[in-house]
């Protein structure tokens, strides 16, 4: 195998699409396969098997290869990371998964993640933002969860669920807005009006 260290990602792309180079195939799958299994596990939570989301990543990283242009796109990296992230979340939504998993499985709504402002925000951060201190660990009374299940589906539109289905893997607004394909301001509006319908089920 060549030594494709010495290339940038966008160079190697090139060399695939103007050499069909085998190898250089080969080297770009197994560079950004712990990027995949990355996903896959924050992906899991949503209710998918995991073994399954990881063969939908390489999918999505094999679309990457295929339909990066270097002249249009961000950083080979950057695509790589949205094509992974919408072949897992399209094969999510399009499965007959349960929905809301997360709650189901008593996983903290407050426990604390990687935010979009990369502050280590929580969940609860949908209704505080503003908020400086978020306590780690507060897991939900069980009597509070189908209250909260019960308020996404009465409350939040498809749309809506579909936001926060990915905000609680851990995606920013800028990273959702880009997976469904929708404007940056209409996905951060929608992140409002969750907060506002969610917040005196979040706060009992």
């Amino acid at each position: 195998m060549k030594n494709y260290k010495d290339y940038t990602d966008e160079q190697i792309v090139l060399k695939i699409h103007d050499d069909n180079e085998s190898e250089a195939v080969d080297y770009i799958m197994n560079k950004y396969k712990d990027l995949v299994r990355k996903k896959a596990g924050s992906m899991y939570i949503l209710g998918a098997d995991r073994d399954d989301l990881i063969q939908e990543g390489m999918i999505g990283l094999f679309k990457a290869v295929r339909d990066y242009d270097i002249g249009r796109d961000a950083s080979f990296m950057t695509f790589a990371d949205l094509c992974i992230s919408r072949q897992m979340y399209s094969a999510i939504a399009s499965s007959a998964r349960k929905k809301h998993a997360p709650l189901n499985s008593y996983i903290s709504i407050y426990s604390s993640r990687e935010g979009e402002d990369s502050s280590g925000s929580a969940i609860e951060s949908i209704l505080e933002s503003d908020s400086s201190s978020i306590p780690e660990e507060h897991v939900i009374e069980q009597e509070n969860i189908k209250d909260l299940e019960d308020a996404i589906d009465r409350e939040l539109s498809a749309l809506e669920r579909q936001i926060l289905d990915l905000y609680i893997t851990g995606m920013s607004v800028r990273q959702i807005s880009a997976v469904l394909s929708r404007d940056l301001k209409s996905t951060d509006n929608a992140m409002q009006r969750i907060r506002k319908k969610l917040k005196k089920y979040l706060r009992k």
